[in-house]
């Protein structure tokens, strides 16, 4: 399966590519390009494509878009004065043709800090409900514990699955 993970920098999208991966945390630095890796799971093969998410280089996104099964959308639940960025970048993203078959699959970030949003209001600060034709789930995530990742893989697999 080729999923590809993007969102806003500093949501954790690297650091949960490495907890699935690896089963560590691991120290990051922000992506200027990309990392792939592949995770199994479950006799699942995902490939995933972190790319980076510094605002210079999200027009890069789209030429990962081809062939992707399944969208990564990370959203740091903490960061409200980015929220509505990270609204217009999914939503500019989904409008893309190359992109109307995949599943999408939003990863509440960084659930463990205070201040965090919930999956509900990220749900409702993202517009997911306006999403009718498009597939969608929303995950509480922290990717530093790991809580939440293989709920959002299983997800993943059984929606695709269903798609194939």
């Amino acid at each position: 399966m080729r999923i590809l993970m993007v969102g806003l920098d500093a949501a954790g999208k690297t650091t949960i590519l490495y907890k699935l991966k690896l089963g560590e945390i691991v120290t990051t630095i922000p992506t200027i390009g990309f990392n792939v890796e592949t995770v199994e799971y479950k006799n699942i093969s995902f490939t995933v494509w972190d790319v980076g998410g510094q605002d210079k280089i999200r027009p890069l996104w789209r030429h990962y878009f081809q062939n992707t099964q399944g969208l990564i959308f990370v959203v740091d639940s903490n960061d409200r004065d980015r929220v509505v960025e990270a609204k217009d970048e999914l939503h500019r993203m989904l409008n893309e043709d190359e992109l109307r078959d995949a599943v999408l699959l939003v990863f509440a970030n960084k659930q463990d800090l205070p201040n965090a949003m919930n999956a509900a209001e990220i749900t409702d600060k993202l517009g997911l409900h306006s999403l009718r034709q498009r597939h969608w789930y929303i995950q509480s995530t922290c990717a530093t514990s790991g809580e939440g990742l293989y709920e959002g893989l299983d997800w993943l697999s059984s929606n695709i699955a269903s798609k194939a």
